[in-house]
């Protein structure tokens, strides 16, 4: 009786210890047993699962998340009960900005007023009549070259008598200038030999003074138009032409080389390589040149047998003592200076960047 009893018992005690020891098995989880975790690895890492932190860490800090602070007092150990609770930040408007440039470009227009309005009260207080004030040469100017119709872009005769070739013939020298400079600058830049040899002589060329040319090529060309654009053109090339050979000798070997590696021809190099390195030197000696073109326009326009054009315009108003006259033509170069060196400086930002440009 006794042996029977305790093999009944052994096979309980055993059937309990399986379910107790919850060795892993599908019948624990089923029977809803909260086993022991394994051997130094609790279950739900070894499963893969993010448990909660432990007591006394919140979950989001543990995970690396910010919560939104609490509404109302902080509950912080050292505040006092009667501390009013701190406000939330308010929230500021953002105010309306103004474009880069723009108060730049406003105070440059400040200062010019200014200066006018200082031009024009010197004029009265003074009553010269060889100091006219800008509100009297403003009003001749509109007179004179302004006032025309509407189908003749307000251009009067006297402008498309004056204005308009004078203008042609600058644009014609700057342009040939600026084709020629470029294309010597280039060439001679590009080899140390052709380089070497024509320094001097370009050092020499760009020396001598442009208006001390014009009487040759009123020898060599006589008195008229092609006389007017040669002088133009031999005066203006020497800056496009010195600062395009500067630009060309300055490319950087490395690239070169790579375009060696790459086997680039000729025409690829001083197109991706020749070309947009030299640009912002060809762009000041443009910038040079064209100063040049305007001076040598209205000088070659000074001498005998010009019959047209803003440098005729102030030898003739002079000639018959119309200071108003030659105070307008004065203002009207001043203008168109400024005007085409403008136009000029947005195309090489247009090409070259801010960073690159010259001015």
């Amino acid at each position: 009786m006794s042996g029977g009893g305790d093999s009944s018992d052994g096979e309980e005690a055993g059937r309990g210890g399986k379910a107790r020891a919850g060795l892993g098995g599908p019948d624990s989880e089923a029977q809803g047993v909260t086993e022991a975790p394994l051997a130094g690895r609790p279950r739900s890492e070894a499963q893969g699962v993010t448990e909660a932190p432990p007591t006394g860490r919140p979950r989001s800090e543990a995970q690396g998340v910010t919560e939104a602070p609490p509404t109302g007092r902080r509950s912080t150990p050292f505040a006092h009960p009667d501390t009013p609770p701190t406000p939330p930040p308010r929230h500021q408007p953002s105010r309306p900005r103004l474009p880069a440039g723009l108060p730049h470009a406003l105070l440059r227009w400040v200062v010019l007023a200014l200066a006018v309005a200082a031009w024009e009260l010197a004029a009265r207080v003074h009553g010269s009549v060889y100091f006219p004030p800008p509100g009297r040469i403003a009003r001749h100017m509109y007179d004179l070259w302004f006032s025309g119709p509407v189908r003749h872009l307000f251009l009067t005769e006297a402008a498309v008598a004056d204005i308009l070739p004078s203008l042609g013939r600058m644009a014609a020298g700057f342009a040939l200038a600026a084709v020629a400079g470029i294309a010597l600058g280039v060439a001679v830049g590009r080899s140390r030999r052709a380089y070497a040899l024509c320094n001097p002589v370009l050092q020499f060329a760009r020396a001598v003074p442009p208006p001390a040319l014009v009487p040759v090529f009123v020898v060599v060309f006589d008195f008229g138009t092609p006389m007017q654009i040669a002088s133009i053109v031999f005066s203006a090339v020497w800056p496009v032409l010195i600062n395009t050979a500067e630009g060309a000798r300055n490319t950087d070997p490395l690239r070169l080389d790579v375009a060696a590696v790459l086997r680039l021809g000729p025409v690829e190099r001083l197109r991706f390589l020749i070309l947009p390195s030299a640009l912002p030197r060809i762009f000041a000696g443009l910038r040079l040149s064209l100063s040049l073109s305007l001076i040598l326009m209205v000088f070659s326009e000074l001498l005998p047998g010009t019959a047209n054009g803003i440098g005729f315009t102030l030898t003739d108003a002079q000639t018959r003592s119309d200071l108003l006259t030659v105070w307008a033509a004065l203002v009207l170069l001043g203008a168109l200076g400024h005007l085409l060196n403008t136009a000029l400086l947005a195309v090489e930002k247009r090409l070259v960047g801010k960073g690159r440009a010259t001015a």
